[in-house]
């Protein structure tokens, strides 16, 4: 996990302008919107966007990481009342519901994953822990690797920006992933 940088109060209060008008503008436009329509948003220059910020994805993550964390932490606090199974599917659901957010995200979520902020370590964490947890107790096949799950929940969101009826079957698609990869 990137240690992030103390910044001085305006370079403070220029990163949240930046991540709100972003926030706004993705929800508005998608995860594609332009980033310079995001600086002029702000009130700050593109330059000062870059400087913060020297991806898209690690803007997507940034405007994502609160979100992430609540993901990583409902999680882990599910686990004395759900079987590993169960643990996953639910973990697998809320990444999905999450990603369809913004429109387009799901693009990007494997790199956004691994820009390293803690919301994001957090769910990729978490992913891999559950992920272990289902193999060690014997029902999730020891191929399946944490990409598989990004793979999936990619495929998953997509579908759900593309046609409405399939985001309210979020839950059969992960089913349908999950009973694939059972040992049983």
């Amino acid at each position: 996990m990137s240690k992030q940088p103390v910044l001085r109060v305006d370079a403070q209060q220029n990163r949240e302008r930046i991540l709100a008008a972003a926030d706004a503008l993705f929800l508005e436009r998608g995860a594609g919107a332009s980033l310079e329509e995001v600086a002029r948003r702000a009130g700050v220059g593109i330059g000062t966007l870059y400087r913060r910020f020297a991806t898209r994805e690690e803007l997507l993550a940034a405007t994502y990481n609160a979100r992430l964390l609540t993901l990583a932490e409902a999680s882990r606090a599910r686990d004395a009342e759900h079987d590993p199974v169960s643990a996953l599917r639910a973990y697998l659901e809320g990444l999905v519901i999450n990603t369809t957010r913004y429109r387009g995200l799901a693009l990007s979520l494997d790199t956004v994953l691994q820009s390293g902020t803690p919301g994001c370590d957090a769910t990729t964490e978490e992913g891999q822990r559950l992920l272990h947890c289902g193999q060690q107790a014997g029902i999730i096949r020891p191929d399946v690797t944490f990409d598989d799950l990004v793979f999936v929940v990619t495929a998953s969101s997509l579908a759900a920006e593309q046609d409405e009826a399939l985001a309210a079957r979020v839950s059969h698609l992960v089913d349908l992933f999950l009973n694939g990869i059972s040992v049983r």
